[in-house]
């Protein structure tokens, strides 16, 4: 795979196990308001963030509306295929989205004919949370700092070979900043989620990968992946061992930062009071306890913000990825 643009899992699959499958079962039906299935779309394969996200959700979701949520998997394009089909779906509150920094806010720059907008298809319900991403290798690797991987990837013909959730993706994303910014060269793998990518990461048929923490650290922790740094500015708590990317000391990454996010959109033209309901419904669950040590132990930063703010944030994000795509001349095959 010829690439000038080589340049997000035992955990989380026990948690789709613990959550049962595609269908999570809820109370008695028809308070939403006709007793249908609400379709919670992951435009991912299983196994990843946004996929982990909408079971630990709708598993609670379901029974405060009465109903049932069902998630469906529709991986492809760094998410752009599953937002595609949750654009076109019905604005009456049975088909969910779960976005990312991908999907809503990265593609659109990358994708000359994308088939959706981020900002005009779609009604933000709720911001999730935010969370940086990991660099990771096997665990069998010999790269152990930034760089070792920069060194081995210097050396290499076309780069180390890093493992991302598609084209356009959080993971792709900081893979290509790294190489903009450090002048080293890397090839991109993309996979249609972050689940099987990181999976040929840990049996070495790619050589590193940026993820997510909520895919990657369970494995770190297993001891499967080895973590060379953070694109967080601080270290994370939950993984305090780990440093920074800007504390590699490589010239040209003191201010190396990446972010991803989770959000949940609904089609546009979704009535007002019903993404209200949806909004005040998922904010019950995301401010439980229980799920807030969840999330903070994926190492993501829970989020609280109104729909109005979460569209304002989105489009800053839109701005944001455009410059940096544009400046280091990201291109997809």
């Amino acid at each position: 795979m010829h690439r000038r643009t080589f340049v997000r899992t035992a955990a989380v699959a026990a948690a789709t196990t613990a959550l049962g499958a595609a269908a999570l079962p809820a109370a008695a039906q028809g308070s939403w308001p006709t007793g249908k299935a609400i379709t919670y779309v992951v435009p991912f394969a299983a196994g990843g963030t946004t996929d982990t996200l909408a079971r630990l959700i709708g598993q609670q979701l379901g029974p405060a509306l009465g109903t049932t949520v069902v998630v469906e998997n529709k991986g492809g394009a760094a998410g752009s295929v599953g937002s595609e089909a949750a654009a076109r779906a019905a604005p009456d509150g049975y088909t969910l989205l779960g976005g990312t920094v991908s999907s809503h806010a990265i593609n659109i720059s990358l994708y000359p004919k994308l088939g959706y907008d981020p900002l005009k298809s779609f009604a933000p319900v709720t911001l999730i949370g935010t969370n940086p991403v990991v660099l990771v290798v096997a665990a069998n690797s010999p790269y152990k700092t930034l760089k070792d991987v920069l060194a081995a990837a210097k050396a290499k013909a076309g780069g180390l070979s890093s493992a991302s959730a598609g084209t356009g993706s959080s993971q792709h994303l900081a893979v290509e900043l790294l190489a903009y910014k450090s002048g080293v060269k890397f090839t991109h793998i993309p996979y249609k989620g972050s689940g099987p990518a990181i999976q040929d990461v840990i049996s070495g048929q790619v050589d590193m990968m940026f993820d997510t923490t909520v895919v990657a650290a369970p494995h770190i922790q297993s001891g499967k992946l080895r973590a060379i740094a953070v694109t967080s500015p601080q270290r994370l708590a939950s993984l305090p061992d780990v440093p920074t990317v800007a504390e590699s000391g490589v010239n040209g990454l003191a201010d190396f930062q990446v972010q991803s996010w989770q959000a949940v959109f609904v089609p546009a033209a979704t009535p007002a009071p019903v993404v209200t309901r949806l909004h005040d419904e998922i904010r019950k669950i995301l401010a439980q306890p229980d799920m807030q040590n969840r999330l903070k132990g994926f190492g993501m930063e829970p989020a609280d913000l109104p729909p109005a703010q979460v569209a304002a944030f989105q489009k800053a994000e839109v701005d944001k990825w455009a410059q940096l795509i544009k400046a280091a001349n990201i291109k997809v095959d």
